[in-house]
């Protein structure tokens, strides 16, 4: 799979192929169809399947300060539009100078000069050029225009209408089963893994506290179910010893300000059950939640806490089979 960076990443060489744009934030089923829609158009002419998304959201530049949680990091949805099948995928920078260009000019400098599109597949609600004026009505338009075929695809599935912002909404309520489904998914977060107060491992669950991305889509404070992940455990150190590549665990996850200790700075920390040899500082990992399993408390005491997380580990256990 290609993966380009910006117009100028593409070959000069580049013939016509099948071309599907949006944000697709969370890749969710909604996105996941028309994907699937413009691989299905790219074998039957014979064509590569390109994606076009953007970083940053276009909302952050077109209306600053308005950027919403991301529900996957830019890398990470690269990746999964490139499991879905395509051939190529580019991460169009947006800026305030292509939000500036009309639907035409738009169409004429992605779409046809560099991509030379033979069929554009977008959601049905896709907007496009300066003030969001263009819309799939004008994008079949310019295709004639342009010699190109445009389809708009709904974004539902099982007949129910999915988007981002359902699953974002999803997420703050603590619904992260109500979001696996919209998503097609388990929802992941990811981050660095920096030292905390340790309190975890005093407690005897030492636990994994993430350094998380800006503007990163994070479920409600709780404790949920869910797997600890670390692409190449060690890499981080060049231990190629550690023996745990692409390791995954089951785990519990605790989201909050660790209000029994008066806390202020919301963490997300996840303990690998039944792990307490794991060195992770420094590495990359996500978490993958399951099942929300409780709000998040304040204990009177610190033996409470303490039998309290031994049930959580316990549900937790049951819940992931480990």
């Amino acid at each position: 799979m290609r993966r380009w960076h910006g117009l100028d990443e593409v070959p000069a060489d580049w013939g016509r192929s099948v071309v599907t744009i949006g944000v697709f934030d969370g890749v969710h089923r909604g996105h996941q169809r028309i994907v699937a829609r413009a691989s299905e158009f790219a074998r039957e002419l014979g064509l590569p399947a390109v994606v076009i998304t953007f970083d940053p959201h276009p909302d952050e530049v077109v209306r600053p300060g308005t950027h919403p949680p991301l529900l996957c990091s830019p890398k990470r949805r690269a990746e999964l539009l490139a499991g879905l099948g395509a051939d190529a995928v580019m991460i169009l920078p947006f800026t305030l100078e292509l939000s500036r260009m009309g639907p035409d000019e738009f169409v004429q400098s992605v779409l046809v000069d560099q991509l030379h599109a033979a069929r554009v597949v977008v959601g049905e609600d896709f907007r496009f050029g300066h003030k969001a004026r263009g819309d799939v009505a004008l994008l079949r338009e310019l295709g004639d225009k342009y010699d190109f075929e445009a389809e708009g695809v709904p974004l539902v599935a099982n007949g129910e209408p999915i988007s981002s912002t359902r699953i974002r909404e999803r997420l703050s309520a603590g619904d992260v089963d109500g979001a696996a489904q919209l998503l097609g998914r388990p929802h992941r977060v990811e981050g660095v893994v920096v030292r905390g107060a340790r309190r975890g491992r005093e407690l005897g669950f030492p636990t994994a506290n993430l350094e998380t991305p800006s503007h990163t889509a994070i479920p409600s404070d709780g404790v949920y179910a869910g797997y600890l992940n670390c692409d190449g455990y060690g890499r981080a150190r060049n231990d190629d010893s550690a023996g745990f590549p692409d390791a995954c665990w089951p785990a519990a996850i605790s989201i909050g300000t660790n209000p029994t200790f008066e806390g202020q700075e919301r963490t997300v920390e996840a303990y690998a059950l039944d792990r307490d040899d794991l060195d992770l500082y420094g590495e990359h990992v996500s978490v993958d939640f399951t099942v929300r399993l409780r709000d998040t408390l304040k204990f009177d005491s610190i033996e409470s806490l303490i039998d309290q997380m031994r049930r959580d580990v316990e549900r937790a256990r049951e819940i992931t089979g480990s």
